[in-house]
């Protein structure tokens, strides 16, 4: 669990920096990092492809996940 939070702040934050030019907040760094790692793992999955299980590995696959999830919600929203 708390290997999940790690990688999901840094994640988020990293994302939010690429994609905004500033993270979010602690909260929402963390839970955009989260759940952009899931987003990130199915799409990785539905292409066949595999980065590797150690931290860099998900760390990449929590980050690409994260930067898709801004753009989605983004899209969303119209911004």
């Amino acid at each position: 669990m708390l290997w999940t939070l790690l990688i999901g702040g840094i994640a988020g934050w990293l994302a939010g920096k690429l994609m905004r030019g500033e993270g979010f907040g602690v909260i929402v760094d963390i839970l955009v990092g989260v759940v952009g790692g899931w987003l990130g793992g199915w799409v990785f999955g539905k292409l066949g492809i595999h980065v590797g299980n150690g931290f860099i590995g998900s760390l990449i696959v929590a980050l690409i996940g994260s930067v898709i999830l801004i753009w989605l919600v983004r899209l969303i929203k119209g911004r």
